[in-house]
This record gives C-alpha cells, sequence and structure tokens, in this order.
C-alpha cells in the first residue's frame, strides 16, 4: 500500500521523541532530518520537502512544543496540520454549472488508467442519483471503445461512441446526444500516449474548446512518482487541468506524488484508484490521509465504506433480531457477505488506528471463504441453532468445507463470543440522528457511535 514505508518511518522518528520526555531544540532538528529522508525516500519532490521541513521545524522548535508535558504528542499533531496543508486543507467537490450538462474531460498519459477511472467516476456519480454518460473519444488506442463500453455496462452507465472517427465530432454529437437524453454529466475518455507530445495536446485544446468542460481531471499513476508531478506540470501548461485522479494507491508504491502534487501544480488531488475493481475508488480526503500515513487510521472512511456496503432493509431486519436475541449462523452469513463487499481484509484494517502494528503474516484474506464454506456445509437447522452441532456432524461439516474440526470447534467458539460482546454492547437498529436525518445501523457498533459520527461530521 502506498504510504507503508512513509508511515513505518515517521512512526520510528516519534517512537524515539516519545522515549525522551522533555525535548530540546537539537532533539527536533534531529528528528526533522530523519523526517526529510523518509520523505525523499518517499519520492517526495526535493522542493516540497525542503519547504515542509522548514515549516515544520519553525514550528516544532517553538514554545508550544519544549515547554509542553507532552512534546512528542504536539510534534505528531504539527506534522499532522502540515501534512493536510501540503495536500489540501479539505476535500473539493467537481465544479457543477448552473446549468447541465456538467462536462468532465479526463487526460493523461496511456497506461495510467484513465479509461477504466472514467468507468469508476462515472459510478460513483451514479450512486449519487446522478445521470452520467461515458464518450468515447479514445480513437487510436486499440480495443479503448471497447474497454470503455464493457467497463460501462458493469457499472450501468450509457457510453456514446461512433467508433474510429474524429475526436472531435464524436464530442459535438455527443454533447448534443447528452442534451437530448438528461444526461446532467458527460464524461470524455481523451487519447493518450506514451509520452507527452504536440499531436496530443492540439487534439486536447481542440476538444477543450469544442465541449467547454467543467473540469479537466488529469489521471496520474501513482507508481511514476516525481514524474507523476512532471506530468501534471506539462499538462497544467499545456490545456489548464482543474484536478488530478491518483490512480494505483493500492500498489507497493512510495506515494510521493500525492504529496507533491498540489505544492508543485496549484491543483488538488480529488478522487484516488484504491484497486482494480470499479468500487476501488473514493474522494481524497487529506486529513484522512495524513492520519493514515501517521498510522492513526482512517475510521471515518472505514464507516462510510460499512454504510455503502450495508444494505438497509436487511440491516434493519437484523437491528429487531438482534433486539430480540436471535443472531444465528445465517446473520453471521449475511454479515460475512457485506463484509466482502467493503473489499479485502487488508484494505479494511489498514483503515484502523495503529495499523502499522500489525504483521501482515497473521493476515489470512482465506479465513473468510473458508468461514463461509463451513456455513455452507451445515444444514438449516444447525445453523439457526447451533448448539444441536455435535461432534459427528462437525465431522461432516468438517469434510464438506474442506477443513479441520478444530476450524468448526474455532468458528463456534467465536460465535459464541459475539453473541456476547453484541449483548454487552446493547446494539439496537437505526434511528434518528438528532437532525431528522435517518441513519443505517451497522452492526458490531455500540449503540450511540452513530450519533457520535454525526457530531464529528
Amino acid at each position: 500500500m502506498a504510504f507503508e514505508g512513509l508511515s513505518e518511518k515517521l512512526s520510528g522518528v516519534f517512537k524515539k521523541l516519545k522515549n525522551r520526555g522533555k525535548l530540546s531544540e537539537a532533539d527536533v532538528k534531529a528528528c526533522m532530518k530523519e523526517v526529510r529522508m523518509a520523505l525523499l525516500e518517499a519520492d517526495v519532490s526535493y522542493k516540497v520537502v525542503k519547504d515542509f521541513v522548514a515549516k515544520l521545524t519553525e514550528r516544532c522548535v517553538g514554545e508550544e512544543v519544549l515547554s509542553s508535558l507532552t512534546p512528542a504528542q504536539q510534534v505528531i499533531k504539527i506534522t499532522n496540520e502540515e501534512l493536510i496543508a501540503l495536500m489540501g486543507e479539505s476535500n473539493t467537490k467537481i465544479n457543477f454549472p448552473s446549468k447541465p450538462p456538467c462536462v468532465i474531460m479526463m487526460c493523461g498519459l496511456q497506461g495510467s488508467g484513465k479509461t477504466t477511472h472514467a468507468a469508476k467516476l462515472a459510478k460513483y456519480f451514479k450512486g449519487m442519483d446522478r445521470r452520467p454518460i461515458l464518450v468515447g473519444c479514445d480513437v487510436y488506442r486499440p480495443a479503448a471503445i471497447e474497454q470503455l463500453k464493457i467497463n460501462g455496462d458493469r457499472a450501468g452507465v450509457p457510453v456514446f461512441e461512433m467508433g474510429q472517427g474524429d475526436p472531435r465530432v464524436i464530442a459535438r454529437e455527443a454533447l448534443k446526444h447528452a442534451r437530448d437524453h438528461g444526461n446532467d454529466i458527460v464524461i470524455i475518455d481523451t487519447a493518450g500516449r506514451l509520452q507527452i507530445d504536440e499531436e496530443l495536446m492540439a487534439e486536447l485544446k481542440d476538444l477543450k474548446k469544442i465541449a467547454e468542460p467543467s473540469e479537466i481531471i488529469l489521471v496520474v499513476d501513482a507508481m511514476t512518482g516525481q514524474e507523476a508531478v512532471n506530468v501534471a506540470k506539462t499538462f497544467d501548461t499545456e490545456i489548464g487541468i482543474d484536478s488530478v485522479i491518483l490512480t494505483k494507491l493500492d500498489s507497493d508504491t512510495r506515494g510521493g506524488a500525492a504529496l507533491s502534487v498540489l505544492a508543485a501544480t496549484g491543483k488538488p488531488i480529488k478522487f484516488v484508484g484504491t484497486g482494480e475493481k470499479l468500487d476501488d475508488f473514493e474522494a481524497f480526503h487529506p486529513e484522512r490521509m495524513a492520519s493514515r500515513i501517521l498510522g492513526m487510521g482512517d475510521v471515518l472512511s472505514l464507516i462510510e465504506k460499512a454504510q455503502n456496503a450495508m444494505d438497509e432493509k436487511e440491516a434493519e431486519k437484523m437491528a429487531q433480531k438482534l433486539e430480540k436475541g436471535g443472531f444465528d449462523l445465517n446473520d453471521l452469513l449475511d454479515q460475512m457477505k457485506q463484509i466482502k463487499k467493503m473489499g479485502s481484509l487488508r484494505s479494511i484494517l489498514e483503515m484502523m488506528p495503529g495499523a502499522g502494528k500489525i504483521d501482515e503474516s497473521q493476515i489470512d484474506e482465506k479465513q473468510l471463504p473458508r468461514t463461509e464454506a463451513m456455513i455452507l456445509s451445515m444444514t438449516p437447522a444447525e445453523r439457526a441453532k447451533p448448539s444441536i452441532i455435535n461432534h459427528p456432524r462437525k465431522l461432516r461439516i468438517a469434510a464438506g468445507s474442506g477443513t479441520r474440526v478444530e476450524d468448526v470447534n474455532r468458528l463456534l467458539r467465536q460465535y459464541e463470543q459475539m453473541q456476547k460482546l453484541m449483548k454487552q454492547m446493547g446494539i439496537t437498529g437505526s434511528g434518528k440522528n438528532g437532525k431528522g436525518k435517518r441513519r443505517k445501523f451497522i452492526p458490531g457498533l455500540p449503540k450511540n457511535f452513530m450519533s457520535e459520527l454525526d457530531n464529528m461530521k
């Protein structure tokens, strides 16, 4: 995952500070040297690192830190604030015009994930009750339009294309089509090249004049490191970009681009791609990313993922069953299916505070499928009343799921512990958040947790 190395190094630096008690100016400056090296190794632009560390040092050698009873915590707090400022103070929205459609022009180099992320963006807006349409203007890359059609079909979004025609003509006709069919967002997938050239820029300039986009989004591959910043600068100089989508943030990349783009170009990152699936896409929140980098987790994003994965009607039924104490293995199976919708176990754990301390070798991505197989190997009566499962039944369940009797015993123990935990938590169903809005029930959270979240927002 991006920033993994940076997060580990910064955690090591701050751990040293915590062990010192009171800090001197020399301690802070020695710490800043290590922070500088960690950022440079994460492929953050040298100029960005120099300015960032200078600001950080200036604040950390102040009276607020050196005279504090908890100086290490003050340093972490200031670092968090400066990281947020580096990436942008808050999540910025797409520039929607007063009169639809909103035209979004996607541009970028070939291989950056532009076509896939055009479909991801369309699905994201469809989930907000918008009516997006994708436009295939990448007429040069083999199968680019076919790829857009396949992804559009998966996203449930229509695709306008005219084959290998003139992109300028396609853009004009697509805008007419969108107005006639009530599409309020038009996402134009433009052609990319292996490198920036005059022909590419000339075509993009023509498309910009024809489409008059409300937003020009540059798609940048996070794995290209500092080169991503150079690409962003060139595109901005030539055609004027409004924002950036950073892709492959789930890869084993140093992530320096995310910390450099805004400072180097003045253009914010608005979205990030976190995987290959169309759902692996999210709005970029600088404050949440800063928390992840500093090992403090990202609880808000985790809760949003849970809310999006949960079916509200099913959650209401589950809440009613829990209140009556009727949670059985059928319900556990349903909850596991909901968890799988949220992504891999690793991606979920990364959002939890202290995730950096988790030994990755202990994360078993096959555990959920194994547990699911065991439950599916049970009869309806066994799932409804696990207490009837004796040794012969355990042997049958283990054989049917390709597991061992020990695994079945472990599942039953965990189920019993879960029941006890839920009783202790006093879980209830959906209610109102005090502002008259309905909120989703999330199994496994204390009953006052969602109201606390509303206050945080």
